[in-house]
């Protein structure tokens, strides 16, 4: 039944119209983290992406492309050239120390490995990859012992991946790294291997505007993940919810308008998760044992746009069975609200 269901739904979506391409010198994409949920295969993925008018699929975890095997990597890729859509590939955490790293998977240096060579039979110019979380700033030595241990790693294959001509872009992720920190590891392991994945919505879970975040690493950024947030303060320090696009108080306009022009021909691929809201007690003294190299400045930017914000009701849950529809709609709204506002 649920085959039956999904087979149905792909082919009354797959044959809408699209309604529009995107605008001369934007390339718009989706992150396939937007669709979490959908159970497609790596070619469902491709065809929904294409009739949403997407010009960059961007396949941020292995899952998503559903095997690393050398053939079925060059049939994704064939794929996604007959519908002119570029492939982006990516992976989880390569730090060998980070809370989110897989060892069963093999060292961080053979993961990602695999994942170079999937990527350069599928023509994707550069793989996605990630240091890991929050959790990371109080692991021994803090944030700081975590990037030197991924810069090792980075090293390790930097001959690799200049050989196979593919640049690896290191995402801002989960409140991991602020756009300083990130910009410390791309140029410890060579900014002419290693770049950026600037991940919009990332920054304020790590206590950083997202404006900051892109100006500190524009020249750095080789892609994007783009998520609207909304912010506000209470008693005990700042809430934070993903949204829709559009429905944030991040100013995520002006933030689109400003990528343009600082990274020109780069993806901004839409990761539309709509969840919070989180807290970040900052009032209270013991919140900061993984965030005391913060600077001042820098945090009383992420304090003026909560400042500007209301407390707002928790979107009610559905239940499991639509919660794959549920990600459809978040995603194809602002997927529309974006174009938009580019004025497609």
């Amino acid at each position: 039944m649920e085959n039956m269901l999904r087979r149905e739904f792909l082919a009354t979506s797959l044959a809408a119209p699209l309604a529009v391409a995107a605008p001369a010198g934007v390339k718009l994409g989706v992150d396939l983290f937007s669709l979490r949920t959908q159970g497609w295969t790596a070619f469902e993925f491709l065809d929904y992406c294409s009739k949403q008018g997407a010009t960059t699929v961007h396949f941020s975890e292995i899952r998503f492309l559903g095997s690393l095997e050398d053939d079925h990597a060059r049939k994704v890729g064939e794929h996604a050239r007959k519908l002119g859509i570029d492939l982006e590939i990516g992976m989880r955490s390569i730090c060998p120390t980070s809370t989110a790293f897989d060892p069963k998977a093999g060292t961080a240096e053979e993961q990602l490995t695999k994942v170079l060579r999937a990527a350069q039979i599928a023509g994707s110019k550069l793989v996605r990859a990630f240091l890991g979380t929050m959790a990371d700033r109080k692991t021994p030595g803090g944030i700081e012992a975590r990037i030197e241990d991924a810069v090792k790693v980075l090293r390790n294959v930097r001959s690799r991946a200049q050989d196979m001509g593919i640049r690896i872009a290191i995402e801002n992720h989960a409140g991991d790294m602020q756009a300083r920190e990130l910009k410390m590891l791309i140029e410890g392991a060579g900014k002419d291997v290693v770049g950026a994945c600037f991940d919009s919505g990332n920054p304020c879970w790590v206590l950083e505007d997202p404006h900051l975040t892109l100006e500190t690493l524009s020249p750095y950024i080789l892609t994007s993940h783009i998520r609207d947030s909304y912010l506000w303060n209470d008693d005990n320090g700042t809430q934070v919810n993903w949204t829709r696009m559009g429905e944030g108080n991040v100013d995520i306009g002006s933030l689109l308008k400003r990528f343009i022009e600082l990274c020109p021909g780069k993806s901004m691929s839409l990761e539309v998760i709509v969840m919070g809201p989180r807290a970040y007690p900052w009032r209270k003294p013991e919140f900061w044992d993984g965030y005391r190299n913060v600077p001042a400045a820098d945090f009383a930017r992420f304090l003026n746009i909560a400042a500007k914000g209301q407390p707002q009701p928790v979107r009610p849950p559905v239940p499991k069975e639509q919660a794959a529809a549920r990600e459809r709609e978040d995603f194809e709204a602002s997927m529309r609200w974006t174009r938009t506002f580019l004025g497609v």
